[in-house]
């Protein structure tokens, strides 16, 4: 277990792999085989190219793993590698899914409710009391509510969900080994038995400017929706808006003044169709299927199929029937089958009217 780790942290080491093309990789052999492969095996590896075949095999230094492994076992970190099965799932369903992520908490990260709230660094009274209404307004709901743990909004909702006791988990842009802002820490203690604290980042990486987007599109993926309380329209939360709507996520924003450029963000999001109006927690639940109403309304029967289906249809039905939906990506991981087996039997089920095709290859029961 330990030097399957041990090549899992090197993988992301590797100059010119990144997270897309480990993924490619991890498709068809392990982290430790991508390490013992041959250079006739990788040169098969479609898409991989010489460049990064010449980075696999020159890759010899594996000490700085190693000692985030010591950093592991002290702190009692949990490594979440792409292919666990408590990795958060939502992300697979991300064309850029970070590798690894390290995680300090007890939140699950595959909850069934999970939303990002994020908005201005710099936040007006409108945007704290709209904050603390709608965390307010989320109590027992169960929500995980994920953000970046910056200033201002950020912090806004972790603190308000702490609160309220709803479990919410900070993303960071630099290792578990800081908090950044450091004003943050004792929040970011209580987090980590009230949620916790996750990371792509391996420890001794500083909280420079580029690695920020890298967090959003985590916050972004890893939730069913995003929030946006407050943002002016060249704001760093607008790319977090942009990174869930390019995930097929729903968006959501609340307006403010046309003359207060605080709320220039929100208000460009909705005039442009790329969020959802949000007036109030209620609207917000209904809208997402998570109200009582609307579970009642939309309550799933047990279907008792009276056609026969294939061992790969029976498995893939079977896995939408748990879930209310799922991306192509996270079904050839759930299943076991082959890609090719997938595409022929989704294609099947779609034929027989069982499942039904959404934007961004997710699929659903009919």
């Amino acid at each position: 277990m330990k030097n399957d780790l041990l090549y899992q942290i090197a993988l992301t080491q590797v100059p010119n792999i990144g997270c897309v093309f480990a993924r490619l990789l991890l498709q068809t052999m392990s982290a430790a085989e991508i390490f013992s492969s041959k250079k006739t095996t990788l040169q098969k590896i479609e898409g991989l190219g010489e460049v990064r075949v010449k980075s696999i095999l020159n890759f010899k230094d594996f000490s700085r793993a190693e000692q985030e492994i010591e950093f592991i076992e002290k702190y009692k970190i949990s490594p979440l590698f792409i292919t666990d099965e408590n990795y958060p799932q939502r992300l697979l369903n991300c064309y850029d899914p970070p590798t690894i992520l390290y995680y300090r908490g007890n939140a699950n990260l595959n909850a069934s409710k999970i939303i990002a709230v994020v908005g201005s660094r710099t936040h007006t009274d409108y945007g704290k009391q709209l904050t603390e209404k709608l965390l307010q307004d989320f109590s027992g709901t169960g929500i995980l509510v994920v953000s970046g743990l910056a200033y201002g909004i950020d912090a806004l909702s972790h603190k308000a969900a702490l609160k309220n006791s709803l479990p919410t988990v900070g993303v960071l842009a630099h290792g578990l080994d800081k908090i950044y802002p450091y004003e943050n820490t004792a929040m970011a203690k209580e987090m980590i038995n009230h949620g916790g604290l996750l990371t792509e980042f391996m420890t001794k990486t500083k909280p420079d400017r580029h690695n920020f987007p890298s967090r959003n599109r985590i916050v972004a993926g890893m939730s069913d929706a995003t929030i946006v309380i407050e943002t002016d329209v060249k704001g760093g939360r607008m790319i977090t808006a942009e990174l869930a709507n390019g995930y097929n996520k729903d968006v959501f924003a609340i307006p403010g003044k046309t003359t207060d450029k605080k709320s220039s963000g929100c208000n460009h999001l909705i005039r442009n169709n790329k969020a959802i109006l949000l007036t109030d927690a209620q609207q917000f639940l209904e809208t997402m299927g998570w109200s009582e109403s609307s579970k009642k309304a939309g309550k799933k029967k047990n279907r008792e199929l009276f056609i026969e289906l294939t061992a790969e249809e029976k498995i893939i039905y079977d896995l939408l029937n748990q879930n209310d939906q799922l991306g192509i990506d996270e079904i050839n991981l759930r299943s076991g089958l082959s890609s090719s087996n997938v595409a022929v039997a989704i294609l099947n089920l779609e034929m027989q009217n069982l499942i039904q095709t959404l934007p961004g290859k997710m699929y659903k029961l009919l």
